[in-house]
């Protein structure tokens, strides 16, 4: 059995740990609905978790820490996962807003970033869009 066969590599290590994060977020406002579980399943695939990792999270997603990627835009990534799963069900409520805002430290935003991204990122996802940022969207 080789080291990596023991201890996993470090991006499926933080892979795990991501899926953990978007169960997390999935359950902390009650039951998974269909949309939820279709887009679980979508990460699990994404991911490369095993079936039985799936599984295993799904019964305790708070025993897997948060694991950041190095790089902003892959920390962009996770935080955009995030919020697809936070709008499975078209709304955010305050325990997912303040969930995905410890995330969002714990992926190595600053505090002020956090607010920012999180803001910009609710007024996207759920639609809230000025006419200039709808405009820049278009045309980019």
């Amino acid at each position: 059995m080789s080291f990596s066969d023991l201890f996993g590599s470090g991006e499926h290590t933080r892979n795990v740990s991501h899926f953990a994060s978007i169960v997390r977020l999935a359950i902390v406002d009650g039951d998974l609905n269909e949309e939820e579980f279709a887009l679980l399943g979508r990460f699990s695939r994404r991911l490369d978790i095993s079936v039985e990792e799936y599984k295993k999270i799904l019964k305790n997603p708070e025993g897997y820490p948060i694991n950041p990627p190095d790089s902003k835009q892959k920390r962009l990534e996770r935080l955009h996962d995030l919020f697809k799963i936070i709008f499975a069900d078209r709304e955010i409520d305050d325990e997912e807003l303040n969930l995905v805002s410890k995330y969002a430290i714990g992926l190595g935003f600053s505090d002020d970033e956090a607010v920012k991204i999180i803001k910009r990122s609710v007024d996207i996802m759920s639609g809230h869009l000025s006419f200039e940022d709808y405009e820049y969207l278009l045309n980019r």
